[in-house]
């Protein structure tokens, strides 16, 4: 399965020790998001609508209400580069 290189992105991120933290309302319906490195800066490259895209393909995934992190699945969807960990 391709993704795109926004998403090739945020999960480069993800799979160095990254966590999307998710900003919800009082509904409950996530509103806004934060990409944090595992370094724990936030980065601005994960929008909501990329956030979608990554959950439905599974590449995403959060337990027990804790920040959304990378999956197995998303492990193997993320090319390699010299700087993963």
């Amino acid at each position: 399965m391709d993704i795109s290189r926004d998403e090739q992105r945020v999960l480069h991120v993800l799979a160095q020790g990254g966590r999307i933290a998710a900003i919800k309302n009082v509904a409950g319906k996530i509103v806004e998001l934060e990409l944090f490195n595992r370094d724990g800066w936030v980065t601005s490259t994960c929008t909501l609508a990329l956030f979608k895209k990554l959950k439905a393909k599974k590449a995403i995934a959060s337990v027990d209400g804790r920040p959304y992190r990378v999956t197995r699945h998303g492990l193997v969807l993320v090319r390699s580069q010299l700087d993963n960990r």
